[in-house]
C-alpha cells in the first residue's frame, strides 16, 4: 500500500516524497482512513511508529481542504497536546515538513522560555497548535489563546502526561474544548487512569493498537551486561573507550544519577551532557542539537526529557538504569533501530534489578542475550554470593528473594568484552 492509496492529497505527497517516506508504517496504514473519514481515534503505540504523520497528514489534509479564501484571520483549527518542550518541537517540525505545499501554519509553545515570540507567532494567526500543557494554560488565562475554533484535539503521549503530574491541567483544557470536534488520543500504556481519560476525550471512536514487540525488538540487537550498581559508570566508561567516535544515548533512571554519570565521564575524557527536567530549554536544547549535529557523541537523558529525541545514525543505546515499566525499555531502544535500520541496545543490570529484567523479556517474548565477558563481571558475581549467603532479609525486593538462587548465566557463552557498534547501521530517517 502507498500513501495515494490512503487518499492523500497530491500536495501532501510531494511533501511525503521530500521525506523520504513511500509506503505507510502499520499504525499510518490503520489510521490515516479512519482520521480522514472524521472519527475519533484511540492509538495505542509507542514513538517510532509513525505515529505523528499518522494524525498529522490526515489534520494537514482536512484544513486544507476546508480553509477560507486569502484575506480571513486564522484560527487555531488543530490543537496538539504533549508533555515535553522536545517531542512538541518535533511535531511542529514533522506538521511544517507534511504541510510545506499547503500553506497551513503551525507553531509551537512550552513553557521555560519567555513567552514574546510565541505570543507574537499567536497573534499573526496559526492554523495548528503544538503545546506542552502549562504554557497552554498560561496563555489562555492571558487572553493569547482561545480554543473555541479548534476542530481537532489531539493528546499525544497520555500515559506520560500524568506521569509528569499533568492531570489537572489536561482536565483544564479539555473542559475548553468545544463539544463538536475530532478528538485523538494516543498513549503507550493504558493503564486504568488513561482509560478514564481517554472516555472523557474521545465520543464515537475507532481504536488502533501497534504492540510494542512489533515496533522494536526484531531489528535492535539487545544486550545486558550483569553488572555491580558500583561499576555501571566503570563499565560505561569500558565500552565508550572500546568504540570512540560511536554515538550513545544513555538513559538514567534519575536526574541526580544523569548528572552523576557525566561527571565521571569527564574524569575519564569522555565528553557528555545531561538533559532532564531541571535543566534550562536553552542547555536542553543546545546539548540536543550537539548530538544530532555530531558535535557531542554521548547524551545522557531521564525518559521524559528523551521523549522526542529523533536522531539519525544513532549507534547506541544504553540503559544505565534497566527501568521498571517494561514498556519504557521497548520505548527507549526505540530510539535506535528505527524505521528500517537496526541498532544496538545494551542494558546494564544489577542484582536488584534482575525482576526488571524478567518483566521486559516477557513482554518482548525473548530472552535478552548475556554478554558474559567483561572486566567487572567477576566483581558482580562476588557480590551476588555475597548477599545470597546473609540470607533474604538483605533484599529489598521481596520478589526478588524467592529467585535469588536462579541464575541463567550458564545458558550463555559470552562473546566479547564490549559491543562491536557500527555507525553506519542507521541510515534511515526516524519516524517521529
Amino acid at each position: 500500500m502507498t500513501f495515494k492509496d490512503l487518499g492523500i492529497i497530491e500536495p501532501i505527497l510531494r511533501a511525503l516524497e521530500l521525506e523520504g517516506y513511500t509506503h505507510p508504517t502499520p499504525i499510518q496504514e490503520q489510521a490515516v482512513p479512519i482520521l480522514l473519514g472524521g472519527k475519533d481515534l484511540l492509538g495505542v503505540a509507542q514513538t517510532g511508529t509513525g505515529k505523528t504523520a499518522a494524525f498529522a497528514v490526515p489534520i494537514i489534509q482536512h484544513i486544507y481542504n476546508d480553509q477560507l479564501p486569502h484575506g480571513h484571520s486564522r484560527k487555531i483549527k488543530a490543537l496538539v497536546v504533549t508533555p515535553t518542550r522536545e517531542l512538541a518541537i518535533q511535531i511542529g517540525e514533522s506538521f511544517t515538513a507534511y504541510g510545506k505545499f499547503t500553506g497551513i501554519k503551525n507553531t509551537v509553545i512550552f513553557g521555560g522560555v519567555k513567552q514574546g515570540k510565541q505570543t507574537q507567532a499567536l497573534r499573526n494567526g496559526v492554523d495548528v497548535l503544538i503545546a506542552t500543557p502549562g504554557r497552554l494554560l498560561d496563555l489562555m488565562n492571558q487572553g493569547y489563546i482561545s480554543l473555541k475554533d479548534v476542530e481537532f484535539a489531539v493528546l499525544d503521549e497520555a500515559d506520560h502526561m500524568l506521569d509528569m503530574g499533568f492531570i489537572h491541567d489536561i482536565k483544564k483544557i479539555i473542559a475548553k474544548l468545544p463539544q463538536k470536534r475530532q478528538s485523538l488520543f494516543f498513549s503507550a500504556t493504558m493503564p486504568k487512569d488513561i482509560v478514564e481519560l481517554s472516555r472523557k476525550i474521545l465520543g464515537d471512536f475507532e481504536r488502533v493498537t501497534v504492540k510494542p514487540e512489533q515496533a522494536t525488538a526484531e531489528k535492535v540487537e539487545q544486550l545486558v551486561y550483569f553488572v555491580s550498581k558500583g561499576n555501571k559508570v566503570n563499565l560505561l566508561v569500558h565500552l565508550l573507550q572500546e568504540q570512540p567516535g560511536s554515538s550513545a544515548l544513555v538513559f538514567s533512571r534519575t536526574k541526580h544519577g544523569a548528572n552523576k554519570i557525566v561527571k565521571k565521564l569527564g574524569q575519564a575524557d569522555i565528553s557528555s551532557a545531561a538533559i532532564h527536567g531541571n535543566k534550562s530549554q536553552t542547555a536542553r536544547q543546545k546539548a540536543l542539537g550537539d548530538f544530532k549535529d555530531g558535535k557531542l557523541k554521548v547524551l545522557i537523558a531521564t525518559d521524559i526529557a528523551a521523549r522526542g529525541i529523533d536522531v539519525d545514525n544513532l549507534s547506541l543505546v544504553v540503559n544505565f538504569d534497566l527501568p521498571n515499566v517494561p514498556e519504557t525499555y521497548v520505548h527507549r531502544i526505540g530510539r535506535t533501530g528505527r524505521a528500517s535500520a537496526s541498532g544496538i541496545a545494551i542494558s546494564f543490570c544489577d542484582r536488584e534489578e534482575r525482576p526488571y529484567l524478567r518483566d521486559i523479556e516477557k513482554l518482548i517474548k525473548q530472552e535478552v542475550p548475556r554478554m558474559l565477558e567483561h572486566p567487572f563481571l567477576e566483581e558482580f558475581q562476588e557480590e551476588s554470593k555475597s548477599q545470597r549467603d546473609q540470607g533474604p532479609q538483605r533484599h529489598k525486593n521481596p520478589n526478588q528473594s524467592q529467585n535469588r538462587n536462579r541464575s541463567r548465566n550458564s545458558n550463555y557463552r559470552g562473546k566479547s568484552s564490549g559491543y562491536r557498534g557500527n555507525s553506519n547501521r542507521n541510515k534511515s530517517r526516524g519516524r517521529d
